[in-house]
């Protein structure tokens, strides 16, 4: 499966200051919905190793409905980089906004910790060429510099 979706009521717990929910919480919920898109297509635990340029779009307030979506955009030869974005809406509604979205990237790993070869993905739909297109190079862009 190249796609995840959780959807999920905010809880008390969520909430900070203001009744919204916490950077670090929409952080964990992308993750967490990166590592079981990851996952289910390494089909063995994977690792978070990089994540690119979150964009923080609104806040999450209570009572919202959360729908984090987390879409295969390229493969490497050990690394997934899928596409993460998180939306939030009155559950009454139906309306979802956005408020989050990166690249993250993962590898799969071996019972010894290594990283292992995972299945290559291909994009077949206009849409899945398009984000594979997009991912790509935002990820060639945002590479980390060499250390010198």
């Amino acid at each position: 499966m190249s796609s995840v979706t959780l959807r999920f009521l905010v809880e008390p717990n969520h909430l900070g200051h203001g009744e919204r929910v916490h950077g670090g919480t929409v952080l964990q919920w992308i993750g967490e919905a990166g590592y079981a898109c990851a996952t289910r297509w390494a089909e063995r635990p994977c690792q978070l190793v990089y994540i690119s340029s979150v964009r923080f779009r609104r806040s999450v307030r209570a009572h919202a409905l959360v729908e984090v979506q987390a879409r295969l955009a390229f493969t490497g030869d050990t690394n997934m980089n899928i596409a993460v974005e998180l939306r939030s809406g009155d559950v009454a509604g139906g309306r979802m906004d956005p408020v989050a979205e990166c690249l993250a990237v993962y590898i799969a790993l071996g019972e010894d910790g290594r990283p292992l070869p995972v299945t290559t993905w291909s994009p077949e739909t206009p849409g899945e060429m398009a984000l594979a297109s997009s991912a790509r190079a935002h990820f060639e862009n945002t590479a980390a510099a060499p250390l010198e």
